[in-house]
């Protein structure tokens, strides 16, 4: 066939180079890969990102202080010495995600380039999702709460100090199972109550985000003075951010969590979603392995094993500087 090449070992006419090879070059895919990756990542870039690239090792011990406290100096006295017992925080690089194709070789030879475009665009969605997904779960350890990967979506894994729910009468009021109804939406005095939450926890007021699902978004599209330009401050959406409002970037993501699904709430007949509303060092995003691209040809198989991976933890670093603002999803 056109394009075939053939010849008796060990004569290198038919060795397959890298021209013959290109559509398969791991660089290629590579690039690929992370553009996506980076492209697609939401709660990474909001979060304490610590890099391990290169260093051995399962746990990272991250030094956690507490605070010390200013004293009073008496005359003639001496000064106060403060000696705490201070905490570390461990994160366990324990999620290890993989994304892999198998592509025949009559695939290769048939397809179009933009065929490897789709794999790797994908890939990085996938994984940047994945990634996305276990840092906003992570919420579930804020306040007095327990971190948990995957919430059974029954709500019961979300109560905690931290998280409210967006009361139509009240504002917020601490969450419980079965309590968002269907006019429960995201307010202006809502998250007004909240960020006082935040300012009495003492937690800084610059790197605060807020995350919110789509049905939060079009809520806040309806309320006038958060589409003058004082709040949005005349910018348009760049990776999912919609404006600002009270001082706090405000993002848009469709993989906000799922608190509570219908069927498990007796209150409603809609899905029960959270708001994320957090300071940058609440949540450590650890990376040890950054997204790469591998491929090794199956003779067997006739075939190129495409695998994209990346290897990371995550933790709970300041659970006071979190909260989640339950409202229903509509």
């Amino acid at each position: 066939m056109a394009g075939e090449t053939s010849a008796v070992y060990p004569t290198a006419n038919a060795i397959v180079d890298k021209t013959a090879a290109a559509t398969f070059i791991p660089e290629i895919w590579s690039d690929e890969v992370i553009a996506a990756y980076q492209k697609n990542l939401k709660m990474s870039p909001l979060v304490k990102k610590i890099s391990m690239t290169g260093k051995k090792g399962d746990t990272i011990h991250v030094p956690k202080p507490i605070r010390g406290a200013a004293s009073a100096k008496g005359e003639s006295a001496a000064v106060t010495i403060q000696a705490n017992l201070e905490e570390e925080l461990q994160i366990a690089i324990n999620r290890h995600l993989e994304y892999s194709r198998f592509i025949e070789d009559i695939v290769e030879t048939q397809a179009l380039n933009s065929l490897r475009q789709f794999y790797t665009e994908d890939a990085g969605y996938q994984l940047a999702l994945k990634v996305d997904t276990d840092l906003m779960n992570a919420a579930t350890g804020f306040g007095n709460g327990t971190k948990t990967f995957a919430p059974a979506n029954t709500g019961a894994d979300w109560v905690a100090s931290n998280t409210y729910y967006s009361n139509a009468a009240l504002g917020i009021a601490a969450y419980a199972v079965d309590t968002v109804t269907s006019g429960d939406n995201f307010t202006d005095l809502a998250f007004r109550q909240l960020i006082k939450e935040m300012d009495d926890a003492d937690v800084p007021m610059e790197n605060r985000a807020l995350i919110v699902p789509p049905a939060a978004r079009s809520t806040i599209m309806g309320i006038d003075r958060y589409v003058s330009s004082d709040f949005v401050n005349g910018r348009g959406v760049e990776s999912g951010l919609i404006g600002n409002l009270y001082g706090v970037d405000v993002y848009v993501s469709s993989n906000c969590p799922v608190i509570e699904v219908a069927a498990q709430n007796t209150a409603s007949t809609l899905d029960t979603r959270g708001c994320l509303f957090f300071h940058k060092d609440a949540i450590v995003h650890a990376e040890q392995m950054a997204v790469r691209s591998q491929t090794q040809y199956k003779q067997e198989y006739l075939s190129t094993l495409y695998t994209a991976d990346t290897l990371y933890g995550v933790e709970v670093y300041r659970p006071e500087a979190g909260f989640v603002l339950a409202i229903a999803d509509q």
